[in-house]
């Protein structure tokens, strides 16, 4: 099945292209055919993947965001028939799709930052991410809009994203991850992606008997993260690689795993597994690129298919200019998954939670 190449630039210069590339049905240690399985150089000579606003598309935006501030709406509140988006609204659908069966990412470029307010900016970028997903909570304390921000945080001790700290290649727990840049910081937090179908094809050619082992069940840390309903205990077993009706979907062997060694009713990583998912880190940056984000950027990776990682940082000594990024965790429920990644592809909540919209981290 191939996917869609509509061209929907023709009004202005845009370098957005969707794919063409033909995606197969995969079978699990099999080659995969997939438009998701790109390199760099595929975009040595076009940011296909990059959708610039147009003046009319950004007033569109402001008049949804004036509708629902009108109204008085929290965020959580507002949903795809609150804003309204009448001509831009068939992009963002074509952009979607193209995150989701297409190439797996995706940047829109241009959302208006100076002079609005941070309500403003948050409902345009909420708005925009209702028309690809529905927002899932991305902690405990129920936040459905998230902000990548250091507030004194540490990845070796809690969520990375409130830190400075170097993150490694990972994928998050949902189906679409969109970040929102507000401010870059002084120095370093580089944002990288790499194709999760990619650094499966280089391990099946490379060394398929390390690709077997990730897709065996591998324990993950969750403590104080357990959904209602869900046995009470602080881990979980996913596959790295896992195939269902023919979609291939890789789950990172990223810091919940190393930190579920540390629980006393896990077992040992094999020496196997550990050649394995030292293969995958190294894949994923030999086979990564770089996102140079601007204020005004929404990025959206897939995280089926998709894994990002960021560099560490040096922030500006101004509050008001610290490094600041919205986050979106979205479902959309267009892909199989095996029971157990869905269930963690499906947020983060536990019987406390209570869903909100924050305007700055907390």
């Amino acid at each position: 099945m191939a996917t869609r190449s509509r061209d929907i630039t023709s009004e202005f210069n845009n370098p957005w292209q969707s794919s063409s590339r033909a995606r197969e049905p995969v079978e699990l240690l099999k080659p995969a055919i997939d438009p998701a399985g790109w390199y760099p150089a595929d975009f040595a000579e076009r940011d296909s993947w990059m959708y610039c606003l147009s003046a009319p598309e950004i007033a569109e935006l402001h008049e949804a965001v004036a509708a629902v501030e009108a109204r008085g709406l929290d965020l959580k509140d507002v949903d795809k028939d609150d804003f309204l988006l009448p001509t831009l609204g068939a992009t963002l659908a074509e952009i979607a799709d193209e995150i989701m069966m297409g190439r797996g990412f995706a940047l829109i470029r241009g959302l208006p930052i100076e002079g609005r307010s941070r309500y403003q900016v948050a409902a345009a970028f909420w708005g925009i991410g209702a028309y690809m997903g529905e927002a899932r909570s991305q902690n405990t304390q129920g936040h459905l809009l998230g902000h990548v921000k250091d507030i004194g945080g540490s990845y070796a001790t809690g969520r990375g994203y409130m830190s400075r700290d170097a993150l490694l290649f990972h994928s998050d727990r949902a189906d679409i991850l969109s970040l929102g840049c507000l401010q870059t910081a002084k120095s370093g937090g580089d944002h990288r992606i790499c194709s999760s179908v990619t650094i499966y094809n280089e391990m099946l050619k490379r060394r398929p008997d390390l690709l077997e082992e990730l897709t065996w069940r591998f324990y993950r840390i969750r403590k104080g993260e357990i959904p209602p309903g869900q046995p009470q205990r602080d881990w979980v077993r996913e596959p790295i690689f896992s195939v269902e009706q023919g979609f291939l979907t890789a789950r990172g062997p990223s810091a919940p795993v190393f930190k579920a060694q540390s629980l006393p009713d896990v077992p040992k990583l094999t020496e196997a597994q550990k050649e394995a998912i030292d293969m995958f880190a190294e894949l994923a940056k030999e086979v990564s690129m770089g996102i140079d984000y601007e204020p005004g950027d929404i990025s959206f990776v897939m995280n089926h298919v998709t894994q990002h990682a960021r560099t560490d940082y040096e922030d500006w000594p101004e509050p008001e200019r610290k490094r600041h990024l919205l986050r979106l965790w979205l479902r959309t429920g267009r892909r199989p998954l095996q029971e157990d990644v869905a269930q963690a592809l499906a947020g983060v909540e536990d019987e406390n939670t209570v869903f909100q919209t924050p305007l700055d981290a907390e």
